[in-house]
């Protein structure tokens, strides 16, 4: 009869990567927010930080650019440029599926910034997004880019409102707000973007037609 059930898994052991495959001393954001607090693409690590008067992150390179004589790995000063332009915490960042070089930030001051990245590690802050979405009464804390829609940009905040954005011009392209009665948790696309699904405070899930 036997005692210890079988498992492929009993001796398997994960190796800590070394220092020079991993970054260090990042100051992650402390914003009680259900939020991953950073964003990767193939070119960037984006990860939420704590800053003074505002919100920000830094952008880690992944790989070594001509412009960038070595790859930085390991500790990351602590005055590593930030991009930031919030006057309130950010709770979500979001790379752009089909730019490598942009990336959304939503925030507690109600708004939603589209930043465009250069693909060299900036020496100093990055402050002017390209383009300030304002339409939100309430801290904003979901962003999520269409999958297959260029421009497209959903955002979901405290105010029980989403509202789909074309980034290209600023402008609202729908505002679902008699739909969901509490906070919205999390939203999520479909493979190509015809359809949405929320998490809400009132116990629903909502599969939703935009």
């Amino acid at each position: 009869r036997r005692v210890v059930r079988q498992s492929k898994f009993r001796h398997v052991f994960g190796q800590p990567v070394k220092a020079d495959q991993m970054y260090e001393d990042i100051r992650v954001s402390k914003v009680t927010w259900d939020s991953s607090f950073c964003a990767v693409n193939p070119k960037f690590v984006a990860i939420i930080v704590e800053a003074g008067g505002g919100g920000g992150f830094p952008l880690c390179p992944l790989e070594t650019h001509p412009s960038i004589s070595a790859l930085q790995t390991g500790r990351v000063d602590k005055n590593h440029p930030l991009v930031t332009g919030h006057t309130a915490p950010v709770l979500d960042i979001d790379w752009c599926p089909h730019n490598d070089n942009v990336i959304a930030s939503a925030s507690e001051d109600t708004t939603v910034m589209v930043w465009q990245i250069p693909d060299y590690v900036p020496v100093r802050n990055i402050t002017e997004p390209v383009v300030t979405l304002e339409g939100h009464s309430k801290r904003v804390g979901i962003i999520s880019w269409h999958p297959t829609a260029r421009n497209v940009l959903l955002s979901a905040g405290c105010d029980s409102l989403v509202i789909l954005w074309n980034v290209g011009t600023g402008e609202m392209l729908l505002v679902l707000e008699d739909i969901h009665t509490d906070l919205i948790y999390n939203v999520g696309w479909n493979r190509n973007g015809s359809l949405l699904v929320t998490t809400c405070k009132d116990k629903k899930v909502r599969v939703i037609d935009p």
